[in-house]
């Protein structure tokens, strides 16, 4: 399973908010099981799904295309698949390649900013989960989110949902989500 939440990273500024961000980067904090999913994996998703020539514009780091590593090994692979990725392209990516120091969560407002634009989808999805931070942190609402974006189909979801391992019963109950929502 992957759990995503956008945030703020790769600055100084204690306690950013969306408002006050300061040298910070709107960002992406993802965890992950490396025996579902690999760094690579991830990476290629990274350079193929983002701007990787974004530079420093007008607004400033909000918007600056940002990979941080946590080790040497991360930035092995990163420069790696970096350089792979540039010969595919047949240009330099810019994106600033920094070690993480800190993520801060962003608001609720700003995680699964593009699903909860589909307020009837939202509302039906919201009923399944407790609380925010369930919601936020659902790899299933992470995977509805990039749909609502643009990014999948419901019949790749579907075919992803096979290999995630579920039991018979949380199967079931994913998929009566599924058929719930009211786009």
């Amino acid at each position: 399973m992957v759990r995503t939440r956008v945030g703020y990273s790769g600055g100084s500024t204690k306690n950013p908010t969306y408002r006050n961000m300061g040298d910070h980067t709107e960002s992406l904090e993802i965890d992950y099981d490396p025996t579902v999913i690999s760094v690579v994996e991830l990476l290629k998703m990274f350079w193929q799904h983002h701007n990787a020539q974004r530079m420093n514009d007008y607004r400033g780091r909000q918007y600056l295309s940002l990979l941080l590593y946590r080790n040497e090994q991360q930035l092995d692979l990163i420069q790696s698949q970096k350089q792979k990725f540039e010969r595919q392209l047949g240009k330099e990516i810019v994106t600033e390649i920094k070690p993480y120091h800190h993520f801060y969560i962003a608001e609720d407002r700003h995680q699964k900013y593009y699903l909860k634009r589909f307020s009837n989808a939202y509302a039906s999805i919201f009923q399944h989960f407790t609380t925010e931070q369930a919601f936020v942190d659902s790899t299933i609402v992470a995977r509805l989110n990039a749909m609502a974006k643009g990014f999948g189909t419901y019949t790749e979801l579907k075919q992803s949902v096979q290999s995630w391992g579920l039991s018979e019963i949380e199967e079931q109950n994913l998929n009566k989500l599924l058929l719930s929502i009211k786009w």
